[in-house]
């Protein structure tokens, strides 16, 4: 595993009631988005 998506992994670890709580296809969305925004991010 990456440390790319290790970070995706936590981050996508604490927005993960919420994402419970959206139908599955937002859910996928959302942590697609998160992957992005974390892509190339320092620390």
């Amino acid at each position: 595993m990456s440390e790319e998506d290790a970070r995706a992994l936590i981050v996508s670890g604490f927005a993960d009631q919420v994402s419970k709580e959206l139908p599955l296809e937002y859910a996928v969305e959302m942590n697609h988005l998160i992957r992005l925004e974390m892509k190339g991010s320092i620390g």
